[in-house]
């Protein structure tokens, strides 16, 4: 007990300090695409071409579906004048579906909740994951929240074992058609007013997996989702940002 007590002294103070300080984003990270539209060539749509998942058209310039996006880079390898390519910037949630399409101005970023229902959950928010056919990426992502290093509790938001004692649900995955009625009564458990949060470009708009029969392209025509937070996966802050912009924390 004493080496362990000695060695948690020695790491000092863990948790980050966002909002109140910028995070660490490694370099690496694929965020916010950075879009040139003024130096592409005429006809050229080989982003378009490229993209596994199509989420990109070039009719008057380059647009993005973040929430079809699974940020593999093959847009920006294929393009010949470097016209895009992904910052780290990590603040991608939209609170409107319309909204996670990106063009050269960027997002618009999700807005906080009406004041009654800011006031409701703002202090105090409880969320049931449901997995609704996912790869684990958001899962696991939304598990390290609630580790040390992020604390997501600090901000009176938790993950919590049982539909009834939540205030919404955070759906991963694109809804497999097995998970669909698994999903309603995880929705219809959660007592009334309940938010919908759906992370990862599956929840969006089904990922790589849009389209096929045995899933239903994401939670948007299923259930009404209040935040949508695009990433394959999201990296942590990413959806900590999401959720401290939807309670009016940023």
């Amino acid at each position: 007990m004493l080496n362990i007590l000695s060695a948690r002294f020695q790491q000092g103070f863990r948790t980050i300090k966002y909002p109140d300080a910028p995070p660490t984003i490694p370099d690496r990270l694929r965020g916010l695409p950075v879009i040139r539209n003024g130096i592409c060539k005429n006809g050229c749509e080989e982003c378009k071409n490229s993209c596994p998942t199509a989420a990109i058209t070039c009719h008057e310039g380059i647009k993005i579906d973040l929430g079809r996006c699974i940020f593999c880079n093959s847009c920006v390898e294929a393009c010949p004048t470097e016209a895009l390519r992904f910052s780290n910037d990590h603040r991608l949630s939209v609170s409107n579906r319309a909204d996670a399409i990106a063009d050269s101005k960027g997002i618009k970023l999700a807005a906080q909740l009406e004041e009654k229902m800011r006031l409701l959950f703002g202090r105090s928010l409880n969320f049931r994951q449901v997995s609704a056919g996912g790869c684990n990426g958001c899962e696991v992502d939304i598990n390290v929240l609630t580790t040390v290093v992020f604390d997501l509790s600090r901000f009176g938001i938790k993950i919590v074992a049982s539909p009834r004692h939540a205030d919404g649900i955070i759906i991963t995955g694109p809804v497999t058609e097995n998970m669909k009625l698994a999903l309603m009564k995880t929705y219809e458990a959660v007592p009334s007013p309940k938010l919908v949060i759906a992370v990862g470009a599956c929840a969006i708009s089904g990922g790589i997996f849009r389209d096929h029969p045995e899933q239903h392209n994401g939670a948007s025509d299923i259930l009404p989702v209040d935040l949508f937070i695009p990433g394959c996966p999201p990296h942590p802050v990413t959806i900590l940002d999401g959720l401290l912009r939807l309670i009016g924390k940023i």
